[in-house]
């Protein structure tokens, strides 16, 4: 057996990884190539264009009388075409060639309507897959000699780690990544937060999510070994059936975004609602800077984009105001905090990322409507109603009292000043009124309503 990783250059079409997954990808290698040399592997390392993938594959094939490969498929459209462009060329050698689901519940072409459409709204989408799941995974290590005796590339020659200046402490105290490092955290998850999860999940102050979805991303644990982990754990107590059933919706939420993906070859780029093509999006600079920098002066904002850029991630609820306020409350574009968040969310899925912000900003399937617009004050002081997060996040209100922390500049100078904030200086004033913002989002909407 011959462990090969091609890492593929090149391509328009194909979306270049943002920094914080490249970092996540170069401690994943490492960790696979620990796993396989604890087992007797290698892990042979090949870097090309992505033209000339199929020659790298066919050097190792010839040079090793290959007769047999292997797969896990990828979803994005243009990435099914060239692996049937691969497997075609080598069947017509009469080599055997196998591709599979790795990575999803569900082939996304096989759960249908049943007038055999695929589904453009979740939940009949979820009922559909829950009841028709059926795991397609095998268990273990295949038991098959090593081949170890073939160049590889060197890892650090790839510099996908920071460097000038490296940016990744924060990743590197918030993650492992790694089989490992998923399994641990699906195990820690499972024991200590799924009792409570279907409330907890949208509290940013407590420890009430599974932060599995890096994991799920970069193909460390199967969505199927995860299925099979907590239906188990479910069985063996009956009172975590709600909670289970609520986290394993969400890995179904994932399938159905990988679903859309299937159907639409631009979803990151192209509204998948075509209707907002003809919104008028607004186009300011300063203003896109000031939200990815958590300088918008809305503390549960700001909370949420530097604890993005400190640890590659961000809380799913806060995740959902921040979307909100970017395209409704600045009205810029969802594409623009769609590609900031593939290039610093280290979970940047292709499928759910474009899938999650179509959602929010109401152009997508199944979408929220646009004229749903979170009010970043009464957000913050529902799910985190200590201040806890916000506290955490954006420690120069650290001292305001809780009764004026997510909106600031309603506080009496008094207790802004015995607090050490000035506003404008030291924590800068909201760059927008959120009832003014409301009312021209709501406007705009009407416009192509």
């Amino acid at each position: 057996m011959i462990c090969l990783y091609i890492w593929e250059d090149g391509y328009d079409e194909f979306r270049p990884l943002g920094g914080a997954r490249k970092w996540w990808l170069d401690k994943s290698l490492r960790s696979l190539a620990t796993d396989l040399d604890s087992i007797g592997g290698k892990l042979i390392l090949r870097r090309c264009d992505r033209k000339k993938t199929l020659t790298v594959i066919e050097e190792i094939v010839d040079a090793f009388n290959v007769n047999v490969i292997v797969w896990n498929r990828r979803y994005a459209p243009q990435e099914i075409d060239r692996d049937r462009e691969i497997k075609a060329h080598f069947c017509d050698r009469d080599l055997s060639v196998s591709t599979f689901n790795g990575s999803l519940l569900a082939e996304p072409w096989t759960v249908k309507t049943q007038k055999g459409d695929p589904y453009r709204v979740f939940t009949p989408f979820w009922n559909s897959l829950k009841a028709e799941y059926a795991r397609s995974h095998p268990d273990g290590v295949p038991e098959l000699p090593f081949q170890t005796d073939v160049d590889s590339e060197d890892l650090d020659d790839w510099k996908f780690h920071p460097k000038n200046p490296d940016w990744s402490s924060g990743l590197e105290d918030t993650w492992v990544p790694g089989e490992d490092g998923a399994r641990k955290r699906l195990s820690d998850f499972l024991e200590t937060e799924l009792k409570g999860y279907s409330e907890n999940r949208d509290r940013p102050d407590i420890s009430g999510t599974s932060k599995i979805s890096p994991y799920l991303s970069f193909g460390e644990i199967s969505p199927q070994s995860v299925w099979e982990i907590t239906r188990s754990r479910m069985d063996e107590d009956t009172s975590l059936e709600k909670d289970g059933w609520s986290f394993l919706r969400e890995i179904g939420w994932r399938d159905f975004c990988h679903s859309l993906l299937y159907q639409a070859t631009e979803l990151h780029r192209q509204n998948w609602n075509s209707k907002f093509d003809r919104f008028e999006w607004e186009t300011d600079e300063f203003a896109q800077t000031k939200w990815s920098k958590g300088l918008t002066g809305y503390p549960i904002v700001d909370a949420g984009m530097r604890q993005l850029w400190t640890t590659g991630w961000m809380h799913n609820r806060v995740r959902m105001i921040v979307a909100s306020f970017l395209t409704k409350h600045l009205r810029q574009h969802w594409t623009v905090g769609e590609e900031w968040f593939w290039d610093t969310l280290v979970d940047a899925d292709l499928a759910s990322n474009p899938a999650n912000w179509q959602w929010v900003a109401g152009s997508g399937a199944d979408a929220a409507p646009y004229f749903r617009i979170f009010n970043p004050i009464t957000q913050g002081e529902k799910f985190d109603p200590n201040g806890d997060y916000v506290r955490q996040w954006v420690p120069e209100l650290k001292k305001v009292p809780t009764k004026y922390l997510f909106s600031p500049w309603t506080a009496p100078k008094s207790t802004l000043t015995q607090a050490g904030v000035t506003l404008g200086q030291t924590y800068p004033k909201p760059i927008v009124s959120h009832d003014v913002a409301r009312k021209a989002a709501l406007a705009a909407y009407e416009e192509i309503s």
